[in-house]
């Protein structure tokens, strides 16, 4: 008994001899190692939305290259940065567009300056050329043909409604018509922007047929300076520029939209390739037209526009020669610039709703 009693007051006595080392040894150890409340986390920098993209200022070119700048007015990584045009492209619009790539500046997300040629690409993301030809926000090509005098909506959104107006022919025997697009309207808070390829007889590349009205009423973009017409709506900017010397422009719709427009004719190749038929007096002047999207919801609507729904599904035919998109009921509107039609989101505002006003709307 005597013995148990040693052996249990050896072991409590080892055992805070040990406590009492780890506590001295605890002691000994610098600040950084003992456990420290978490730091306050770092305030959120406001990230760049995607109205950031040509949310800038010009600057004079850089005195030693020439070449054009922008100081980004954006929010996120880009804010309060000036971007530089690489010198492959020292311009914005370059003099000579069909040979030089010109500078593209984004204060986005991107924070950069590129080279881009100024036109559509019918073969991107996005375009509408041809008889009418599309390719989609999912990659997938089809065609719709509507007929011809009539408006379908190419996109339809909370916030944006894009139109576009088929003219066509249809020759004897067949049981529809041949369609291009002619005009695009471009729709959003209070105004409406219109771009049409004026009818003529035999084309020249060197006459410009574009017309464009703001609200109804005709303006010019001048071909020389600067060689855009703009306009601040109080909500955005809007700018109508040309990328060459005749019949071709960019449009930028702050905020929502980017499209590159180019007019062209239905040439004598294309009328006996396709069997058009057409006739001799008209050359049929047409758009192709390539759109970049700034900002589209989830439930956008519309001939190109359901086409960048998330997880959307192509329901045209894959493997064939011109895999066909349907829908001419659902799509079609009264006019040019309505924003009605059976499955359209858009509803303009009222004048004063954002914005200082802006007159009545006429078609082209």
């Amino acid at each position: 008994m005597r013995k148990s009693f040693l052996l249990l007051t050896f072991l409590l006595i080892c055992i805070s001899i040990q406590l009492a080392n780890v506590r001295a040894d605890d002691k000994e150890k610098p600040d950084d190692d003992k456990k420290s409340p978490a730091p306050a986390p770092a305030p959120k920098q406001e990230k760049a939305s995607d109205a950031d993209a040509t949310n800038y200022d010009y600057l004079t070119p850089d005195p030693e290259t020439g070449r054009q700048r922008a100081y980004c007015k954006s929010n996120g990584k880009c804010n309060k940065k000036t971007l530089t045009c690489p010198a492959e492209c020292p311009e914005r619009k370059p003099k000579k567009n069909k040979k030089q790539k010109g500078c593209f500046i984004h204060c986005g997300s991107k924070c950069e300056a590129t080279c881009k040629w100024r036109r559509a690409k019918c073969n991107g993301y996005g375009s509408l050329c041809y008889d009418p030809r599309f390719v989609g926000g999912d990659g997938v090509m089809f065609y719709f043909h509507g007929s011809k005098g009539h408006d379908f909506a190419l996109v339809s959104d909370t916030n944006l409604q894009i139109n576009a107006h088929f003219i066509g022919s249809r020759p004897t025997g067949r049981i529809r018509d041949y369609t291009w697009v002619q005009s695009i309207s471009v729709m959003f808070d209070t105004h409406t922007l219109v771009l049409s390829a004026k009818k003529v007889q035999q084309w020249d590349d060197s006459v410009d047929v574009l017309l464009v009205k703001w609200d109804g009423q005709e303006v010019n973009v001048p071909f020389d300076g600067d060689s855009e017409w703009k306009t601040n709506t109080g909500v955005r900017e809007v700018v109508v520029e040309r990328t060459d010397d005749t019949n071709t422009v960019r449009v930028t719709v702050g905020g929502l939209v980017e499209i590159d427009m180019k007019a062209v004719p239905v040439t004598k190749e294309d009328d006996k390739t396709h069997n058009y038929q057409l006739p001799s007096n008209d050359a049929f002047a047409h758009f192709e037209t390539q759109f970049k999207f700034l900002k589209l919801s989830d439930d956008v609507e519309g001939i190109l526009g359901k086409t960048y729904r998330p997880g959307y599904v192509s329901p045209v035919k894959r493997g064939v020669a011109m895999p066909l998109m349907g829908g001419e009921d659902k799509y079609e509107t009264p006019s040019l610039t309505s924003p009605n039609c059976k499955v359209c989101m858009f509803q303009k505002q009222a004048p004063g709703a954002g914005d200082s006003g802006a007159p009545g709307l006429a078609d082209f």
